[in-house]
């Protein structure tokens, strides 16, 4: 059977994106003080303002505004005129302590019964389609949004800007991908630049960088589609943190619980749980116990264990999903403290993940295949 899938990306520049990663700065500036900060931060940003609001509790001494602006700057926006540049945009701060009523339930005197910092469910998933045990197409967007941002960092595109977007789409036959049906690639870029020579640079100096010359056939490209893309960031679109769960995870390949990532300490759940699902079904794809898996795991507020865990292997394992989850729940610890602990969560480790995908990058202890030979005990 054929079909076809499409996951997309964005760069750092792109306003939500900003505000994810000024919320995972915030983040790491409290760990790198306090590792037992709780931070519960929300970033939005658009036309020459960036807000900072949420619950953080922490020892740590951190300048928010000052984080925001050294985030900007790195990402780019350092030129006056284009409505949103890290010297004049103005910061609001709104910045109170977490709930007395989250936190009794969290924080019990003892790290090891540590509870859930909220009620939720949480998704994992892995593939042995590429080498990051990702779906193609999530590997692909991703890729050329990085690609899109060290061309215009390195000088080698000079004038584009950093807000962009970027889309793939597969042709699979019987779960197998055949080809690049569509690279849909959008990029900010200075005034008065032909179209032409943006669409001519992006597709030989991105594209045809990032995806493989085998899976061109009968490849439609698109380079901004629209035209004109000169008005971008938060002065073309308002941010906000949270709001780019899909291209942080599989690019829709699997299904995703609603919660976000950036912003959160360890002790939520949305977070740590997603990272620790992932880390485990990487790890079974890896081992050869199935070629493709899906988990999901649910919890409830204050209450360390999980309350129900979920597999589906698709029929690519020998054993049945009920068999795997009872490995899964006999090899790994799944209470907020055992993930942070297995993970070592509570360092500044957020900020560098939080662009680009969580998931199949190298950076993240979450993708570390330290669980291979555990399971393949079970081969």
């Amino acid at each position: 059977m054929k079909y076809f899938f499409t996951s997309e990306a964005v760069t750092e520049g792109h306003p939500d994106k900003i505000a994810d990663r000024i919320a995972d700065a915030i983040l790491d500036a409290c760990l790198r003080e306090d590792e037992y900060s709780r931070v519960a931060c929300e970033v939005i940003t658009l036309t020459d303002m960036v807000f900072i609001f949420g619950e953080i509790t922490t020892k740590a001494n951190v300048n928010y505004e000052e984080v925001a602006r050294r985030v900007v700057k790195d990402i780019g926006y350092t030129k006056e005129g284009h409505g949103f540049d890290y010297k004049t945009m103005k910061v609001i701060c709104k910045i109170h302590p977490q709930s007395d009523d989250i936190k009794i339930g969290v924080d019990r005197g003892d790290e090891k019964s540590l509870g859930a910092g909220d009620q939720g469910v949480m998704f994992g998933y892995a593939t042995d389609e590429t080498k990051e045990y990702m779906p193609l197409g999530c590997v692909l967007a991703e890729a050329l949004a990085r690609r899109l941002t060290e061309v215009r960092k390195e000088g080698i595109i000079p004038y584009l800007l950093p807000d962009g977007k970027t889309q793939v789409s597969i042709e699979y036959e019987d779960d197998k991908p055949l080809r690049v049906t569509t690279v849909l690639v959008s990029s900010q870029h200075e005034s008065n630049i032909p179209l032409e020579q943006i669409r001519k640079d992006i597709e030989e100096k991105v594209i045809r960088e990032v995806i493989p010359a085998n899976l061109f056939n009968d490849t439609q490209i698109l380079i901004n589609p629209t035209g004109n893309f000169e008005i971008g960031g938060p002065a073309g679109d308002t941010g906000l943190t949270g709001r780019k769960i899909i291209v942080d995870t599989y690019g829709a390949y699997a299904r995703h619980g609603g919660g976000a990532f950036s912003g959160k300490d360890p002790t939520k759940v949305d977070r740590s749980g997603a990272y620790a699902l992932r880390h485990v079904a990487k790890n079974i794809v890896a081992s050869g116990l199935a070629k493709k898996i899906e988990l999901q795991i649910s919890y409830a507020i204050g209450v360390s264990n999980p309350i129900s865990l979920y597999v589906n292997s698709y029929g690519t394992s020998k054993y049945t999903d009920e068999e795997l989850s009872n490995i899964i729940s006999k090899e790994c610890d799944l209470t907020p403290s055992g993930i942070i602990t297995t993970l070592n969560l509570n360092r500044p480790i957020y900020e560098n993940v939080s662009n680009y995908g969580h998931f199949g990058r190298e950076d993240a202890p979450w993708e570390n295949l330290d669980l291979v030979n555990t399971f393949k005990k079970y081969l």
